[in-house]
């Protein structure tokens, strides 16, 4: 399983910690030294059903700073999708990619759970 993170969000550390105490092992990736790529977001993009701001660090700098909020409705996927794997800051995290190409943004416990079969 990928898990991308940045190591200064608290939300990212909670997540790992979580992750840690149900011994999910995770290949941990700086998400600011490397997005995820195309493929990893498109499938993300699948498992959010075609939602692509569930993708987008809404609260974030980068968002802010790049005027997401009104370009982002009039983006097509694919453009959007590029943006993602070319800035990873913009990138929703914690981002959990499985095998199976499904995954999970953002910590919510009982999502988590849910994901990884763990109620």
């Amino acid at each position: 399983m990928k898990f991308y993170q940045y190591p200064k969000c608290s939300t990212c550390v909670k997540a790992r910690k979580y992750l840690e105490a149900h011994s999910i092992e995770v290949q941990n990736i700086n998400i600011a030294e490397q997005a995820p790529n195309m493929d990893e977001l498109a499938a993300m993009l699948a498992s959010y059903e075609g939602n692509i701001k569930k993708l987008f660090n809404t609260s974030g700098m980068q968002y802010r700073e790049l005027n997401m909020k009104d370009r982002l409705p009039a983006m097509g996927h694919d453009e959007a999708l590029e943006l993602l794997a070319n800035n990873g800051m913009l990138v929703k995290r914690p981002f959990l990619l499985n095998q199976d190409n499904k995954g999970v943004v953002g910590f919510k416990e009982v999502d988590w759970a849910r994901f990884l079969s763990l109620n």
